[in-house]
């Protein structure tokens, strides 16, 4: 008759783990569709920030929403540099 009980008591235990496993795969799905919503965004490298892409002077260049890190792809640089009238791109860049 013990086994009975032993068999019980380990199916019952196994059930309540299966579902303590369930649950905690479900809100890692659930963080992990929030994280990718955000995802769309790439990742600054210096912080934990979301590179936004803002124009400067037709030119697309990536900015930083948290700690305002401007991150510039190949090219970016020669292409801004070319489009410099007096005060300088780069004077502009830091105002805005």
């Amino acid at each position: 008759m013990p086994d009975v009980w032993d068999d019980r008591k380990k199916a019952l235990e196994e059930e309540y783990f299966r579902k303590k496993d369930q649950e905690a795969l479900e809100k890692l799905r659930a963080k992990r569709g929030s994280a990718e919503a955000e995802g769309s965004l790439p990742q600054c490298p210096k912080c934990e920030g979301r590179l936004i892409e803002v124009s400067l002077e037709g030119v697309q260049i990536d900015r930083c929403n948290k700690c305002h890190g401007v991150w510039l792809d190949a090219g970016e640089l020669e292409t801004l540099t070319k489009h410099e009238n007096g005060g300088g791109w780069l004077e502009r860049l830091w105002r805005s």
